[in-house]
């Protein structure tokens, strides 16, 4: 119990910092999600935004292996599947035990309802919203996980700006970093497409500074060895984190 009082207390301070109009029934929803679930928000298991919680693809998969999950089955179905037309969809099963007859979840994506983020990337969309389906079934979560949702909550604002680059708009933001970690971190924003704007944003949040430019050499590395980590892991996960710091007005333009 203590350690649950003290996940929640947790899960409060930061989502009042990090989302500051947080509503009175969404913190009872936050309340109930940590108890059931023990989701953290500091690991991006939970995000907020339009005055609702979704769950996250990385939230999910922790549950699982704190559930001691028995398995995942996860298979392409031919007949809803176009691969010319970048169009998927796919079969996930969660077996919670040895002796669970399953849960079954479907995920489809194709160009028209993903991220510009993700363009190209629609197989493992899909695979990845199968999982999420199957595992909410599993595990009795009534809220939408972030992945399932599409473009409604990803801006096509970010795509515009990955295509420009310059180091200038990493360094030239406040990034207190040496040379060879300004190079390496826009790199890694050229090398996975990420909006630099929202990087920024992350990074402020991460290092736990009111800018960037207050933020020490370690702090940075740390942070940059973390982003290189997470995108090599999970992109899809890395960009559902980055998109919560899109502006209002920018979610709503999707």
């Amino acid at each position: 119990m203590a350690r649950r009082s003290e996940l929640l207390r947790r899960n409060l301070d930061r989502a009042k910092s990090k989302w500051r109009h947080v509503t009175k029934s969404a913190v009872e929803e936050l309340t109930h999600l940590t108890a059931r679930y023990r989701f953290a928000v500091c690991s991006g298991d939970v995000l907020y935004f339009d005055e609702h919680w979704y769950v996250t693809h990385t939230g999910l998969l922790g549950l699982a292996n704190r559930r001691h999950c028995a398995g995942i089955h996860v298979q392409p179905v031919p007949e809803f599947s176009d691969a010319r037309n970048s169009r998927w969809a796919f079969r996930a099963i969660i077996y919670k035990s040895q002796a669970c007859r399953g849960f079954v979840g479907f995920g489809d994506a194709d160009p028209s309802n993903v991220s510009p983020l993700v363009r190209g990337a629609e197989m493992r969309v899909a695979e990845t919203r199968a999982v999420n389906r199957a595992l909410r079934k599993a595990y009795g979560i009534g809220i939408c996980s972030v992945e399932e949702i599409g473009t409604q909550a990803q801006s096509a604002e970010p795509a515009k700006s990955a295509k420009k680059l310059p180091s200038k708009s990493v360094n030239g933001n406040g990034w207190k970093a040496e040379p060879k970690l300004r190079d390496r971190l826009c790199q890694l924003i050229r090398q996975h497409q990420l909006d630099p704007v929202l990087v920024k944003s992350y990074a402020i949040d991460f290092c736990g500074t009111k800018t960037l430019k207050d933020a020490n050499r370690e702090q940075v590395e740390t942070f940059v060895n973390h982003l290189a980590d997470w995108a090599a892991k999970d992109k899809n996960a890395l960009l559902c984190q980055l998109n919560s710091y899109l502006q209002p007005q920018q979610a709503g333009a999707a």
